[in-house]
């Protein structure tokens, strides 16, 4: 099957779940529930468009099929965040009750702290990316256990508030932040198309690229900072899908047989859609809301993430 039919079948299957959701049941009360709808369908196709082209570009500049842009503790500094907030100023204060707020502290913090990690990785030059990783998964070890501290000293009635930050869920999201989110992340993803023909030569390797006039650390750099602002900007506007990215970028690489990001990445984008939306859908009418989106796609990652590791061990 040649890769455009393939494509049109994740098109069709993306279009089928989001009327679905979006039409069924509503009861001719289209003027409150359809607008509602269409906000959580937004926010999952700018998380899930997100996750995967973050997660698509990371794997390249890594060759690695196992790893996520969350081993760099962007995860652990969200939590953090919203724990530290809480533990100190309490649930009841703007940063945490104002959405606006909260998302802008929780992407400046997140996009500071990794640029401030990237530039001082950088700064001597010739620092391998694997260094980088080794240092993402240090701090983001070291931050979470800062935060459990912390939700162990913090008051059981603010700690209801902090679960509610630790799960990714899209029933009371905030449709003003979608719309900002959305802006953001076209802007991002409009300067970072215009490279993907790069990381297809990325993907041959260092020394290959450079051969080929590729800028490689140039380019490397200009994809960190991007996958880092997209994965942010989605775990600020719904909160940590931990292993979401390495379900849908891995089933792309599985079902679209070839070298080409841009194939790559729009198949990854269309089966985040798939998953999130059909999900959401799931969880709504099937589990009646008695589990969130985010516990079913973490256990199915967990599960997914152990059979590529049992798998590559098997290659190796």
């Amino acid at each position: 099957m040649r890769n455009s039919m393939k494509m049109l079948i994740l098109v069709i299957l993306a279009t089928m779940f989001c009327s679905l959701y979006l039409f069924q049941g509503l009861n001719g009360n289209y003027d409150y529930i359809l607008p509602r709808r269409a906000i959580k369908v937004i926010a999952m196709v700018l998380t899930g468009v997100s996750i995967a082209y973050s997660t698509v570009i990371f794997q390249t500049i890594t060759h690695n099929r196992i790893l996520t842009p969350s081993i760099m503790g962007l995860d652990s500094l969200y939590l953090l965040l919203q724990t530290v907030i809480i533990f100190f100023l309490g649930s009841s204060h703007i940063a945490i009750m104002n959405a606006q707020v909260n998302f802008i502290i929780s992407v400046v913090v997140m996009i500071g702290f990794a640029l401030l990690l990237y530039q001082f990785l950088f700064r001597s030059g010739g620092r391998p990316i694997y260094f980088l990783l080794l240092v993402g998964i240090i701090v983001g070890t070291f931050l979470g256990s800062i935060t459990t501290f912390m939700q162990v000293l913090i008051d059981p009635n603010e700690f209801a508030r902090v679960q509610d930050k630790m799960f990714a869920s899209f029933n009371n999201v905030n449709g003003d932040l979608v719309w900002f989110a959305l802006v953001i992340v076209i802007i991002v993803m409009v300067f970072g198309w215009r490279m993907v023909n790069q990381l297809d030569v990325l993907s041959l390797g260092r020394e290959t690229a450079i051969n080929l006039g590729v800028p490689y650390d140039k380019v490397v750099k200009r994809m960190l900072i991007i996958s880092t602002v997209l994965i942010a900007v989605s775990t600020a506007l719904v909160g940590p899908i931990t292993f979401f990215g390495l379900i849908v970028a891995n089933l792309s690489y599985q079902f679209f047989k070839t070298y080409k990001h841009s194939v790559l990445i729009t198949g990854a984008a269309l089966i985040s859609l798939v998953a999130l939306i059909g999900g959401q859908w799931i969880v709504e009418r099937v589990f009646t809301f008695s589990t969130t989106l985010s516990v079913i796609v973490n256990f199915i990652g967990g599960i997914y993430f152990i059979y590529l590791l049992l798998r590559e061990s098997r290659s190796a």
